[in-house]
């Protein structure tokens, strides 16, 4: 105590239960000022989740939701949910079928990218979904995967394991014309 005196400091208790009690001598008030501001720049810097909405109407065409799309893509790839919605105004409200539609076409381009957190449902005059981010395999554990299981080309039919020469099972007519339908597409 007559050191803390001494310095004209405070005598700050840190462990009651140490035997002997642990003390500290220090500026007890520019001690709370500093554990004040850390704790607001670490307030500062975090973000929490933000929800962001993506719209479309019944009649949106196919390029329009392609675009659309890309959007969520991009915020889903930036960790944020996505709220689709498809607004409908007037006799729209009467066939509610057809937003369902627009809504299915782009979450089947989004099953890669997004898990969805709501299923689609009326609120008012909005058909909307909640998408998160899908959690990624690591690199790693997929080419383990393939290496050792029989690979699929995403139409639900197993393909023969390659040949031990390297090569696949595919023939190459086969290849060409995949690649020509996914630049055309």
């Amino acid at each position: 105590m007559g050191r803390a005196r001494e310095a004209s400091l405070d005598l700050v208790e840190v462990d009651s239960n140490g035997n002997p009690p642990v003390c500290r001598i220090l500026d007890y008030g520019k001690w709370k000022y500093e554990q004040a501001k850390k704790e607001r720049d670490a307030r500062k810097h975090q973000r929490g989740t933000m929800i962001h909405e993506v719209r479309m109407r019944p009649r949106t065409g196919q390029h329009d939701i392609d675009l659309k799309v890309r959007i969520a893509e991009r915020l889903l790839g930036g960790g944020d949910k996505v709220k689709l919605s498809v607004m409908f105004r007037g006799r729209e409200m009467s066939h509610p079928e057809i937003g369902h539609e627009v809504l299915g076409k782009a979450l089947s381009q989004l099953t890669e990218a997004a898990a969805i957190e709501k299923p689609p449902g009326m609120e008012g005059r909005f058909l909307t979904v909640i998408l998160t981010p899908a959690i990624k395999k690591p690199v790693a554990a997929e080419a383990a995967s393939d290496g050792a299981a029989e690979a699929s080309d995403g139409t639900g039919e197993v393909s023969a394991p390659a040949a031990d020469n390297g090569q696949t099972a595919e023939k190459p007519q086969e290849k060409k014309a995949e690649e020509v339908e996914k630049a055309s597409g």
